[in-house]
């Protein structure tokens, strides 16, 4: 029986096209950076795949071999939930690191997930943190200065720091980008876009003349790509005259397992790590890895 036709259809060509997506990312092996490098994942818009980008390019590169510390800043918990860590009100957490001084070890989870990715979990106690913060000597430094002094105590520090934090541009954020050296702005393929973007890059600016001068804007991450609308394209396009440089190649679709993941307390990596999400992500974290070791 001749079957050459249904190797046409459009299911057949995604089919085909995922296997050989799989088969590159099996076949190579990602470059691990000399020095620890400390990202922000930041926008302040919520909605956009912040906390999804974040815990997934964790995992992603976990699973390429990188050691990966994940600081969640976000009094809503999300990434600690995606990553299988209690983050209830009584556990150790980003808030006692800075507001009470603990050292930053005392708050480290390992991840059911993976024995690769340690987090320092939020608890509901951080929704009041940027008032807390606000009176104290340091303020803006207490993250870097926590984050400096744990890298400094270990004998295999990890390869990757990401740093998830809230949807506003407060001092927790401003404590996140005092620490990284790196930024990855994390946009949404609808409208408005590069709404507020403006905004993040004057702060960005400022903290890097007043307060960390090795800040920068590496990576922007196009997400909940829909390729059936024109829309998309049109931001995709946007995007990457705006940031020809930073934008990965890489686009992450909109996809129902990546929002389904966090339900069960895991990243789309674990939860379905061969559908088009967890490709996705995959393939980003190797272009984050590869423009590193450049």
């Amino acid at each position: 029986m001749n079957t050459g036709k249904f190797d046409t259809t459009p299911i057949a060509r995604e089919l085909a096209a995922m296997a050989r997506r799989r088969q590159a990312l099996a076949s190579q092996e990602l470059p691990l950076p000399a020095r620890t490098r400390i990202i922000t994942v930041v926008n302040q818009k919520g909605g956009v795949g912040k906390t999804t980008s974040a815990v997934n390019l964790a995992a992603a590169l976990a699973q390429a071999g990188a050691r990966v510390l994940v600081l969640d800043l976000d009094p809503q918990g999300n990434a600690s939930t995606a990553l299988g860590i209690d983050h209830h009100a009584d556990v150790m957490s980003t808030y006692d690191v800075l507001i009470d001084g603990e050292p930053l070890g005392t708050a480290v989870a390992t991840s059911p997930q993976s024995p690769r990715i340690q987090v320092v979990p939020s608890t509901i106690h951080l929704a009041g943190a940027d008032l807390e913060l606000a009176g104290m000597e340091r303020r803006e430094h207490r993250l870097r200065e926590a984050l400096d002094a744990h890298l400094s105590t270990m004998a295999e520090p990890p390869h990757y720091v990401f740093i998830d934090c809230p949807p506003s541009l407060g001092l927790l954020t401003i404590n996140a980008f005092t620490a990284a050296t790196e930024v990855l702005l994390p946009i949404q393929c609808e409208y408005y876009a590069l709404e507020g973007v403006t905004q993040l890059l004057d702060t960005i600016g400022r903290i890097q003349a007043h307060l960390n001068p090795k800040l920068q804007v590496s990576t922007v991450l196009l997400t909940m790509f829909d390729g059936r609308t024109l829309l998309s394209r049109q931001v995709v396009d946007e995007v990457r005259s705006h940031f020809p440089e930073q934008t990965l190649e890489t686009i992450i679709p909109r996809s129902v397992r990546v929002s389904e993941a966090p339900g069960y307390g895991q990243t789309v990596i674990a939860y379905d790590p061969n559908s088009p999400g967890a490709l996705s992500y995959r393939e980003a974290a190797a272009e984050i890895a590869r423009r590193g070791a450049a």
